[in-house]
């Protein structure tokens, strides 16, 4: 992966083609990440798969994160492989709050560069309501189609029913039927 000097060249580089994309770099851990405009997500992208020197042309994990109750709050990951020369970077598009608070947050699909984000945005999506602008498909991957909420974000409840096993038949008799 860049080290942190090299990860400021990126940052001058992409900034130099594409001002203001990428707005802070972070290397914490021996990882290296670029934080960027998510309106600049594609031109960013782009840029690390194509240009000689970078060629980041596997797109490995997208996840989403939820920084409540941090403003921004939401913030999509993406991991990038240079599998050449064994090196990761992450890019981290900052998403802004909407306006209102029953809109979804927004960011561009890059299923059209890199075809393996197709199932993970639905993922994102899913878990986190995200909305993946010009995704070809974008609906809930792995809750039900009737599912309400968010489950990820940090602001979903936590509970639900009791999960009942066999040893609680002595106090919950009948609890099969």
């Amino acid at each position: 992966m860049p080290d942190a000097p090299g990860l400021e060249l990126i940052l001058a580089e992409i900034n130099r083609e594409n001002p203001g994309a990428v707005l802070d770099t972070s290397y914490d851990r021996e990882q290296a990440a670029l934080i960027i405009d998510p309106a600049k997500l594609i031109e960013v992208l782009t840029w690390l798969r194509d240009t000689p020197g970078q060629e980041y042309t596997f797109l490995s994990s997208v996840h989403g994160a939820d920084y409540f109750p941090k403003a921004p709050r939401f913030a999509v990951h993406y991991e990038l492989l240079n599998r050449e020369r064994y090196e990761r970077l992450r890019i981290k598009a900052i998403v802004a709050n909407p306006e209102d608070p029953e809109e979804l947050p927004v960011v561009p699909s890059v299923v059209e560069l890199f075809p393996t984000a197709d199932f993970q945005e639905r993922e994102v999506y899913d878990f986190f309501g995200i909305v993946f602008e010009g995704h070809p498909d974008l609906r809930r991957i792995l809750m039900p189609e009737d599912y309400v909420g968010w489950p990820q974000r940090r602001d979903f409840p936590v509970g639900g029913e009791p999960v009942i096993f066999t040893r609680d038949e002595v106090t919950n008799p009948g609890w099969w039927q």
